[in-house]
């Protein structure tokens, strides 16, 4: 199993001989409807295009996950898994192998990785958003993922899974709270899922943030403090705080309670 970090939720997954692009901004600038005063991220220098990608995978509808710039890049013939709401996005885009799941639902891609759709963030009263666990199906590996921290209690029945992709640091507002609920969800969720490897999601790396919005945030917590909060808690989990770009083979132990399908 291969994993590159591109910066903040983008990454790439080489998982079950295929290779998935999951969230990515590789080129452009972030903003909420086109208002950079308020919010904008850029990075100096942009990332290459991959040559080949097997899949798309989007966990939300919002440019910070389905970015548009990124989407118009990439070859609409690629197939897309994604919530409802990137569903839409990539559809109104011209991608022409969509499928949308929601939460409970599941999707096997090409015979080798099993996609299933767990709750995520709540954008609103009728919209939750995806985490996925995926499944390599030759070795029964699994990977988890959610990028603002929404786990939810139902995950304990997917125990144990080898690899967490989370925010392990808090990012809150004042007057509002955490809009990224790292250090304490993420301890939760590490009791209940077991993962032997834990991934910070959510970080800049290499993108640098301007607004009026980034003088607001505050951030909490680094991977060495969260390190040492596993250990107080008696939990062998392993933070690893990966760098941007680099392409990063996790040696990962097969467990008993691992099925090959």
């Amino acid at each position: 199993m291969y994993l590159t970090w591109l910066d903040s939720n983008s990454w790439a997954i080489e998982l079950g001989g295929k290779y998935i692009l999951l969230d990515p901004w590789l080129v452009g600038s972030l903003s909420f409807g086109n208002q950079n005063w308020f919010f904008r991220g850029y990075r100096e220098q942009e990332r290459s295009i991959p040559e080949h990608i097997d899949l798309i995978l989007l966990s939300q509808g919002l440019p910070d996950h389905a970015h548009p710039p990124t989407l118009e890049r990439l070859d609409r013939s690629i197939p897309v898994v994604g919530s409802t709401s990137a569903a839409k996005v990539v559809r109104d885009l011209g991608y022409s192998q969509v499928t949308a799941l929601t939460p409970g639902e599941t999707l096997v891609f090409d015979n080798a990785v099993e996609i299933r759709a767990v709750p995520g963030s709540a954008l609103g009263p009728n919209n939750i958003e995806n985490g996925y666990i995926l499944k390599e199906l030759a070795t029964g590996l699994t990977i988890y993922y959610e990028p603002h921290g929404s786990h939810h209690p139902s995950l304990s029945e997917f125990a144990p899974v080898d690899v967490a992709i989370a925010p392990i640091i808090d990012l809150s507002l004042p007057l509002v709270g955490p809009i990224i609920k790292g250090t304490d969800g993420a301890l939760k969720m590490v009791k209940q899922l077991q993962p032997q490897v834990i991934l910070p999601t959510a970080d800049p790396g290499e993108v640098s943030y301007e607004g009026l919005l980034t003088n607001l945030l505050k951030a909490v917590g680094t991977v060495e403090e969260f390190q040492e909060l596993l250990k107080q808690n008696h939990l062998s989990t392993q933070a690893i705080a990966p760098r941007p770009g680099e392409r990063l083979e996790l040696k990962l132990q097969l467990r008993e309670a691992s099925t090959v399908s």
